[in-house]
């Protein structure tokens, strides 16, 4: 079986939308700032972009809200050639130390890294659907300590069970994450040393 190339996918979907008379809506779960940087300069040009900042992993609430504020920062500093809209939610701590209650003691990137990115992205499709987006999708991908596979699987079977498309995406690819740092330095992101959770620091 061929690995998925979710790049090729994302150029194919972009190549269309070229060629359409309408910029669709794409809902952008955004794990901080510096990742969303070079996400947001990349599909700017092609969609008319909500940034969802849905987090409930970030521990404590200070540093829940000091990546909020810089996300929204960035998105009233950026050059955007098409503006940018955020979607706030609450912080909904309690829901993410329910749903990894049992696995605290996994490794980074294991089972309890796979729950935290199905209750983001399971947030980020009820609430593509309920508000008409054309598609969904998280920044998560630009990590080169995340799972890209894992992350379109999930979004993809999300998607399906809600009603709305994942947009097929590996951020990393292209030096996307190179790209990021340096965004980052231009408009001097905080830039955390830790995933968010309590249990990867």
């Amino acid at each position: 079986m061929n690995a998925v190339n979710y790049q090729k996918e994302l150029d194919k979907i972009l190549s269309e939308i070229k060629e359409a008379d309408r910029l669709p809506k794409l809902l952008i779960h955004s794990c901080c700032a510096p990742c969303s940087s070079y996400v947001l300069e990349y599909l700017n040009p092609y969609f008319k972009i909500t940034v969802l900042y849905y987090n409930p992993n970030i521990s404590p609430v200070e540093e829940y809200e000091k990546r909020k504020a810089e996300q929204i920062r960035l998105i009233n500093e950026g050059d955007w050639k098409n503006p940018i809209d955020i979607m706030d939610c609450d912080y909904e701590g309690d829901k993410y130390t329910a749903a990894v209650k049992g696995l605290e003691n996994e490794p980074e990137g294991g089972a309890r890294c796979r729950v935290c990115f199905g209750v983001r992205l399971d947030k980020a499709a009820r609430l593509a659907r309920a508000n008409d987006f054309d598609y969904f999708v998280t920044t998560l991908s630009i990590s080169p300590l995340k799972n890209a596979r894992l992350l379109n699987e999930i979004g993809n079977k999300l998607g399906e069970k809600y009603g709305i498309k994942y947009l097929p995406s590996d951020f990393k690819k292209r030096e996307g994450y190179k790209r990021s740092i340096e965004l980052s330095r231009k408009y001097n992101l905080y830039r955390q040393n830790f995933c968010g959770c309590k249990y990867s620091k």
